[in-house]
């Protein structure tokens, strides 16, 4: 034909289809259209995948000649192949026509209806326009009809498997199956057609299983898999063939319910869609209720299953489910279950911030009205109060509580849940109550657990939980009440709850640990060896029911440890003291257990190995601070890491105590180890993050970039956190923190590979920490309720204890109260009058710590006069001004006439300080910042601030550049900006140490106050001096005085190496005298600009004023660092 120019010649154009339905309901993998020209030729169109409305668009053209073929048969098709195509495909429509009947349309497109199929008539847009020339362009659509066995034999079978599903005989199936069988064995394994035979064959059995007209599902199954093996990923016929298993596994979970199918088809389904295009045919059906929504349903009433397969499946259902679609809050749900239960396995953190992440996605899907919403707030609740019983952190809490009131008050009288979330909100309350002590907490969770157990009767499946949840809120209630009836009803209680509970309950082992602590409290009331004994045999009995690395098991040595104890203290046998210490060491050692858990722990375990001088008493200390330093590494904020400290507020005593007890096992090197361990935890952790490198770039400049990127983004990071309040926004910016930390810690251990740095972060030992002592003795003065003592670390060789033997930390107490009250009553004083009090306090001061001391600095250490010591005092030390001890006696010098005092608040920063002056790069530039007028609400007019800067720029070097920042100039930002650009820095303006949030502490600046956190924030690495002319800047807190968190501290970590500060409130027009007399004495060589003279010009002024100034004012000043 394409060579005939003679005649009349149609050109025929297949626009598209519509309502192109298959008869035998088989899924197409596309449709095409053929006209058959003889009885040996025919056209076709290519084939076209249908779109979700059963619709196809070819756009194919073919030229006919009306003199060769005047009659035409038209037919649609449904192809089962994308690719090669085995027989025809199964007749859609026929229509007999003449080819000029075609041109009876114009040249405008039109349809041609096909007869029905399940009521709908398939119809074809066609356009005909008349032409001359016959040549055809696509002249590779026309094929020959070759009579070909395989081919005719597949036809057959479709004919016949359409007629079984309009006729529903069986015997049009079996001759179906009889045809694709034979197809089948005539194309082998490796044949082209072999997928296409296989997959005829076992959609026909497929088709005889759904009507129970054959049985044998499994090796129909069997067959679609083997063809889905022949058609791999990128086979134009993968997706058809993974819709078609699919199916199979679906009619065989309906009748089987194995659950091994679901799995397959959630996660063939899942790549299925990933492939399919959202517009075609294959795809609508797939997401359809019958296709991906059932297997959804069906993998939803699953059980949950904590097996990385089983939440693997979980993530792909819910891949299955995006936005809006109707299943996707349980999908959520369902994830965050596993989550869950998997957390209670292992422990891990982020499977419960994932947890959280995707149950507040499934909450914000049901709002206020929604019939799920109670139990959406109900799980929420529960995973975030998990949360906080890991980590501790109390916004958990709060949110927990308010979520299960929320969820309480949708859950009415009569609601058929109303019992878990009374159970669960009991739970909550009775938290709360253990961490604050409000009766009314405890009070009303024993109330709501009440209710709970009285919804579940005998019979009810969650009884034995209700018993055991009532009896543990009673017991909770008898520890801070001590109350007998509560103790006994929790014991029947437990009982009752361990007789209904099953021997493979996944909570079993918390009910039997559970009774075992309500016993030992039983023993330690009556001494009933009974209760003890059963106690210890109850808890074994917990741990052999928990694998090895279940978090629980935490809980189970804790009270094995408690009541091993208790038998050991009525019964004095050692072995339950050494089998009490075990427990306690495995407790605090389990690495799946939250770590407040295992610090709670640790912490008991000190108090013990004091309480009975035991000896693993200092290994208990060292792992408290080991365990509280990594707590607090996880919260990404200053902030956040004292309130997480807090937490734990009985410990604070823990550094002095560790020191004292290593000085009582007479080793004074560890005792300088943990005092440093356990100090300036708060500066030790932030400081990490801005560790000097260069010794570390020299080795290895590639680690030593990465370890500063990532420190950088890391402070970024809890920078940023820092400021959220959105509770979805905190816990995605805590979990990109612990990424980012993660990354950090790897980096950390590859530095550690490293020669000579293997070591790098970790706790520095004695030689270490001697650096410290390079330029002089460090004094570490430490006071504990066991003893008090000093420890002297000097230049070289071993440290000297020296005992306060007279000295209790009650003394020391006192002794602070009275120098609060002398130095606030002096301040009331005439200039003039007499400090009688206070010199007898310094004389004290003197008499009973300093002069010790000096003895061993002067007789034992022979060091020389006027040499540089640095005090490192402690505890109830860091409120006493010890530089200032003087026996007030005829000819007998005081301290300062002996040596030139610093302070420092731990060895570490002021090795820090010094590894930092090796960088020194940048000229000298000094900055002085006053402000005499205060923002609102700041302070009063200082008068002599103006006056005090025109003083100090006279007094420096005119080769130094001076800056002055006052006036509307010194506010906030510009305070901060000139800090990090000078090397120098002079502040005279009102300072405020903030005793309840001593990161608050501030500097009083025109606009707002500049704080310590904005200090600390403040990157300084080439600032040298800062001398700080306002009162409070080198007093720490009350609470916390061993975390030395003040503004003088504040900016020693911010970059600054040397800093003159004030231990309380300072008179400015005073203040003059001090300030002339030390820059005088700082620059008195001239043309040497050197920060480490700066304790020298302290001594040197403060000696040269103390006839003009009160003596109150002349100790005030205290210089810290090098």
């Amino acid at each position: 034909m394409s060579g005939s120019s003679e005649g009349q010649c149609i050109r025929l154009e297949v626009i598209s289809g519509k309502q192109l339905k298959v008869p035998s309901t088989r899924m197409p993998a596309g449709i095409y259209v053929s006209i058959k020209l003889d009885e040996t030729r025919r056209w076709k169109s290519a084939v076209r995948v249908p779109s979700f409305d059963r619709s196809v668009v070819w756009g194919d053209i073919v030229t006919l000649s009306t003199d060769v073929s005047p009659r035409l048969s038209l037919e649609i098709r449904a192809s089962f192949e994308l690719g090669r195509m085995l027989g025809q495909g199964e007749l859609i429509g026929e229509l007999g026509i003449f080819s000029n009947e075609l041109l009876d349309h114009g040249v405008e497109p039109f349809d041609m209806s096909f007869p029905p199929i399940r009521g709908v008539c398939p119809s074809l847009t066609l356009k005909a326009t008349s032409v001359h020339d016959c040549k055809n362009d696509d002249g590779e659509l026309f094929d020959s009809i070759i009579d070909c066995e395989t081919a005719r034999d597949t036809d057959a079978g479709h004919t016949r498997l359409t007629k079984y599903v309009t006729s529903k005989s069986v015997s049009d199936l079996n001759d179906a199956v009889e045809h694709f069988q034979g197809v089948l064995d005539r194309c082998p394994v490796g044949h082209p057609d072999h997928a296409a035979a296989l997959t005829n064959l076992s959609w026909a059995r497929l088709k005889g299983y759904i009507r129970k007209d054959l049985q044998d599902i499994d090796s129909t199954a069997s067959l679609f898999r083997d063809a889905l093996a022949s058609r791999p990923k990128g086979h134009p016929d993968n997706p058809i063939s993974l819709y078609h298993l699919t199916l199979a596994l679906g009619w065989r979970y309906s009748n089987q319910r194995t659950t091994a199918d679901m799995r397959e088809s959630a996660r063939l389904y899942h790549e299925l869609l990933s492939f399919c295009p959202e517009d075609t045919y294959l795809h609508s059906i797939a997401v359809e209720e019958n296709g991906a929504g059932y297997v959804i349903a069906a993998c939803n009433n699953l059980p949950t299953d904590t097996s990385d397969e089983g939440i693997q499946l979980r993530r792909i259902v819910l891949e299955l489910c995006p936005l809006g679609h109707h299943r996707r809050p349980r999908a959520l749900d369902n994830l965050s279950s596993a989550l869950d239960a998997s957390f209670r396995q292992s422990g891990s953190i982020e499977d419960i911030d994932e947890s959280i992440q995707l149950r507040r996605e499934a909450l914000s899907l049901c709002p206020e009205g929604h019939p799920g919403r109670n139990d959406y707030l109900h799980n929420l609740a529960l995973s975030i109060r998990k949360r906080f019983d890991h980590q501790g952190r109390p916004d958990d809490l709060d949110e927990a509580i308010s979520l299960h009131e929320e969820s309480l008050d949708l859950r009415p009288v009569g609601h058929g849940s109303r019992h878990e979330s009374l159970m669960s909100l009991g739970g909550a309350l009775r938290t709360r109550f253990q961490k604050h002590g409000d009766i009314n907490d405890i009070n009303r969770a024993i109330s709501l657990r009440r209710e709970a157990l009285a919804l579940c009767p005998p019979g009810h499946p969650r009884r034995d939980t209700m018993h055991n949840n009532l009896a543990l809120t009673l017991k909770i209630r008898y520890n801070k009440l001590d109350g007998g009836e509560d103790l006994n009803e929790a014991i029947n209680l437990y009982r009752e709850s361990l007789q209904l509970t099953r021997h493979d309950h996944s909570e079993r082992h918390s009910y039997l640990s559970n009774l075992s602590s309500a016993l030992r409290s039983r023993f330690k009331e009556t001494q009933n060896n009974e209760d003890i004994e059963e106690a210890i045999s109850l808890c074994q009995e917990s741990l052999a029911d928990l694998p090895l690395l279940h978090p629980d098991r935490c809980t189970s040595y804790t009270w094995l440890q408690e009541a091993y104890l208790s038998r050991y203290e009525m019964q004095h046998n050692s072995t339950d003291l050494s089998l009490a210490v075990e427990n306690f060491r495995l407790a605090s050692r389990h690495p799946t257990a939250g770590l407040p858990r295992r610090i709670i722990a640790a912490y008991c375990w000190t108090v013990t190995g004091e309480q009975h001088s035991h000896g693993s008493a200092l290994e208990a200390y060292t792992t408290f601070f080991e365990l509280l330093d990594a707590h607090l590494a996880t919260w990404s904020s200053t902030t956040s890491r004292r309130k997480a400290a807090a937490a734990f507020c009985d410990s604070r005593t823990l550094p002095v105590d560790a020191a004292s007890c290593a000085l009582r096992h007479h080793d004074p090197q560890r005792a300088v180890e943990l005092a440093e361990q356990g100090r300036g935890q708060q500066w030790s952790l932030a400081s990490r993050l801005k560790t000097p490198l260069q010794d570390l770039e020299s080795a290895n400049p590639k680690l030593a970039h990465k370890f500063s990127e990532l420190s950088q983004r890391i402070a970024n990071t809890a920078q940023g956190s820092a400021s959220v309040t959105d509770r979805a926004a905190a816990d995605v910016a805590a979990r990109e923190y612990r990424r980012l930390t993660k990354k950090w810690e790897a980096v950390v251990a590859e530095i550690r590979n490293v020669p000579d740095f293997s070591q790098f972060l970790l706790p520095l030992s004695y030689r270490d920490l001697q650096a410290a002592a390079s330029h002089g003795p460090v004094i570490i003065l430490i006071a504990s309720s066991y003893s008090c003592n000093a420890v002297i670390v000097p230049t070289s060789g071993e440290p000297r204890h020296v005992p306060f033997s007279s000295v209790t930390l009650e003394h020391l107490e006192m002794l602070k109260n009275d120098f609060t009250r002398e130095i606030r009553h002096a301040g009331l004083m005439g200039p003039t009058e007499p400090r009688k009090d206070l010199r007898v306090l310094l004389r004290k001061i003197w008499d009973v710590i300093m002069l010790p001391i000096v003895n061993v600095l002067q007789h034992d250490l022979k060091l020389q006069r006027r040499s540089r010591i640095w005090l490192c005092p402690t505890a109830a030390f860091t409120s006493i001004p010890l530089h200032a001890a003087h026996p007030f006696r005829t000819k007998e010098p005081c301290l300062e006439d002996l040596y030139v005092c610093s302070y420092t608040p731990t060895l570490s920063a002021l090795i820090r300080s010094r590894q930092m002056m090796k960088t020194r790069t940048a000229p000298p530039s000094f900055v002085a910042i006053g402000q005499s007028q205060p923002g609102a609400g700041q302070g009063t007019v200082l008068a002599a601030v103006d006056s005090e800067l025109e003083l100090v720029h006279k007094l420096i070097p005119p080769s130094v550049k001076f800056t002055t920042l006052s006036g509307d100039d010194a506010t906030q930002a510009g305070a901060l900006d000139a800090l990090r650009c000078n090397t120098w820095a002079h502040l005279a303006c009102h300072g405020k140490q903030d005793r309840e949030q001593p990161y608050n502490s501030r500097f009083a600046m025109r606009d707002k106050p500049l704080t310590l956190l904005d200090i600390m924030g403040n990157d300084a690495p080439q600032a040298e001096f800062a001398f700080l002319s306002a009162c409070h800047t080198a007093v720490g807190d009350e609470e916390t005085p061993d975390e030395v968190i003040h503004l003088a501290a504040g900016l020693q970590f911010s970059g600054f190496k040397s800093v003159i500060g004030t231990l309380w409130g300072v008179d400015d027009a005073v203040a003059e005298h001090v300030v002339k007399a030390f820059y005088e004495n700082m620059f008195k060589k001239e043309g040497v600009i050197d920060c480490t003279r700066a304790a020298l010009a302290l001594n040197y002024a403060t000696n040269a004023v103390k006839k003009k100034i009160p003596l109150e004012q002349k100790i005030v000043f205290v210089h810290i660092g090098v």
